[in-house]
């Protein structure tokens, strides 16, 4: 992907350039990286997720909307962002971080994601961040049900599996990719009375797992 194909899902022209590249550049590659501009957008970010939390669900108490916010900031869901936007085909790596797969590696993706916030943020003011993480975070936001709060994918699946007595789904390492320091798993995940049967690709088993149970629960939530 190109970096204006970027730009337009971003939805933001920088009017100083050289953020962008700054927001792009991992540590590994130059000394002007995106560690403060990642400081910077992390900042942005839990204030406009706080923002449209408090707005969405006035009845949620404090303790509730902290741990939606805190899914929604972590790790997975920014990594999630980042492959949405095709965002590691963008990143300036140092030749070790490439050679490791550092592109696709969730911690990168994630604060490359943050970075981006906080160069648009400098570039063109808080209302721009903001309008960027609504977009950014719009079906994420959309999907958001304070009834699964803390609970992740697989733990959802078996709950409603067990609450209707069907059997718990099977998770099978089909395919493994890459060298043995930066691997990648496919993995599926069956539930055969249901007829379902879906497979995710992540740098490790577990979040591969975790992928899988996420998909095979919104096939099950599209056909209630």
């Amino acid at each position: 992907m190109s970096k204006a194909a970027l730009l337009a899902r971003l939805g933001h022209e920088f009017q100083q350039p050289a953020l962008l590249t700054q927001a792009l550049t991992h540590r590994s590659h130059s000394s002007a990286n995106n560690e403060r501009l990642e400081f910077l957008g992390d900042s942005v970010l839990n204030c406009v997720i706080a923002t449209q939390l408090y707005q969405r669900f006035p009845q949620l108490p404090e303790g509730d909307l902290s741990r939606l916010r805190a899914h929604l900031v972590k790790e997975p869901s920014l990594a999630e962002i980042a492959t949405r936007l095709e965002l590691g085909a963008q990143l300036k790596l140092g030749d070790g971080e490439i050679k490791s797969g550092g592109w696709k590696r969730p911690s990168v993706l994630a604060d490359a994601v943050e970075a981006l916030i906080g160069a648009v943020y400098l570039d063109a003011g808080f209302d721009a961040a903001e309008t960027l993480v609504i977009k950014l975070y719009a079906d994420l936001l959309q999907q958001l049900d304070p009834s699964t709060l803390g609970k992740d994918a697989k733990t959802m699946l078996q709950e409603y599996l067990q609450g209707r007595k069907i059997s718990l789904p099977s998770y099978t390492v089909v395919e493994t990719q890459g060298e043995a320091h930066c691997q990648t798993f496919v993995v599926e995940c069956s539930i055969p009375q249901l007829e379902i049967n879906t497979k995710a690709q992540a740098g490790s088993r577990r979040a591969a797992e975790q992928l899988a149970a996420q998909l095979a629960y919104e096939e099950i939530s599209h056909e209630r």
